[in-house]
């Protein structure tokens, strides 16, 4: 929907620069300024920028379409424009105040990361031109990588800092128990197929399967036949792919699963990886009452530490920020009427929208924006990692 696209859309462009795969200008060329952080200007033009770029990405640069779609949503020009100013003051006072955690970004993580994004292209040609079309120099696009790495350092700083005890994994493993109720582990055996519309092939594969899935019933150890027979990466682990809440699976590889009680080997199960063999080999009932950590399996006890880590890591990260926030001089300027993205919303029957709006929008981005940021520098490292699962199953 167009709605999630615009929105997520929005989320990462107002604080990082750059994904992966493309650019995304953030960097103003004048214009006047539209607030001011300790003294630091965020210029209008990154806004209007950054908005138009948003519009473009989701297909609403038809002025109608962008005010309709505005209007549903109950959004308006100017709580737009508030939620991306309240999010580049999150990340200038994340610039501001890593200084005082001690943390800086070296220059060669800044040499290394614009690399791997330069290897993207053809050549240097095709480089610049994808810069200059973002509105990007080198020099600005090297200090907007700078933030992003800065970001994810402090994001960093505050997981290593996260001094979670047994009571606080507790208190997590009280809450979580019931989502991992009824959760399955599972093993596999894979017959791997590289095109799985070739019918020969997967005959082939078939056949083979049907041959193992043979023996096991007659007794062959099923961690054995994988070792021995799985095309999979978890095949030295026995098959072993751990509990299906905490792995995401292809729909018929969890549809068999869920099919299965602890100690059943399923039939010849097809996905798009080629012929799966699954046993259940764990399942998880929730106790009434979760006292303690013990009575969770121990990988979802990991799961449920790593869990309450995080919490406690973003916790801390967002009481940082609005420390920051409260001491930090921040003065935010009126929207100007002729910025290209804004719309008369009385065309668009949200007339009443607009009373309290850059108000209402101001409180949620305030409540919102530092964990906005937090998520967009970790979307963006994961991204750029490009890591995938590495069983064939999920």
């Amino acid at each position: 929907m167009i709605t999630s696209k615009f929105v997520k859309t929005l989320a990462t462009v107002c604080v990082v620069a750059i994904c992966s795969f493309g650019l995304v200008a953030c960097q103003g060329a004048g214009g006047g300024t539209a607030a001011t952080v300790n003294g630091t200007p965020i210029p209008e033009d990154q806004i209007t920028k950054t908005i138009q770029n948003v519009r473009a990405q989701s297909g609403l640069e038809d002025k109608d379409a962008w005010g309709e779609f505005l209007a549903a949503n109950n959004m308006t020009p100017e709580s737009v424009r508030g939620q991306i100013i309240d999010s580049l003051v999150t990340a200038e006072l994340v610039k501001q105040g890593a200084s005082e955690l001690g943390i800086s970004v070296d220059s060669t993580e800044v040499d290394t990361y614009v690399s791997s994004i330069k290897a993207n292209f053809d050549n240097d040609e095709a480089w610049k031109k994808s810069l200059e079309n973002a509105g990007f120099t080198e020099e600005s696009y090297r200090e907007s990588i700078e933030e992003s790495l800065l970001t994810q350092a402090v994001g960093k700083h505050f997981e290593e800092e996260a001094n979670v005890g047994d009571e606080d994994v507790a208190e997590s493993a009280k809450s979580y128990a019931t989502y991992f109720d009824g959760a399955r582990r599972s093993s596999h055996i894979l017959f791997k197929v590289e095109n799985p519309s070739d019918e020969a092939a997967m005959s082939a594969a078939r056949e083979k399967a049907q041959s193992v899935l043979d023996q096991i019933n007659n007794g062959l150890d099923f961690a054995e036949a994988a070792k021995q027979y799985s095309d999979d990466s978890s095949a030295e682990r026995g098959g072993d792919v751990g509990w299906d809440r905490t792995t995401t699976f292809v729909a018929a590889y969890q549809d068999a699963l869920k099919e299965l009680e602890p100690g059943q080997v399923s039939g010849l199960v097809e996905t798009e990886y080629g012929i799966h063999i699954i046993k259940c080999t764990d399942k998880f009932s929730a106790p009434e009452d979760v006292t303690s950590i013990d009575q969770l399996p121990e990988e979802l006890r990991e799961t449920v530490a790593s869990m309450a880590t995080s919490t406690k890591a973003n916790n801390d990260y967002n009481a940082w920020i609005e420390g920051l926030r409260d001491k930090a001089e921040i003065v935010i300027k009126d929207m100007p009427s002729d910025v290209p993205y804004n719309v008369d919303m009385s065309k668009y029957g949200s007339a009443s929208a607009e009373a309290g709006s850059e108000e209402a929008a101001s409180d949620e981005a305030a409540s919102s924006g530092s964990a906005d940021a937090a998520e967009s520098a970790s979307a963006e490292s994961a991204s750029s990692g490009a890591a995938s699962s590495s069983s064939s199953a999920s």
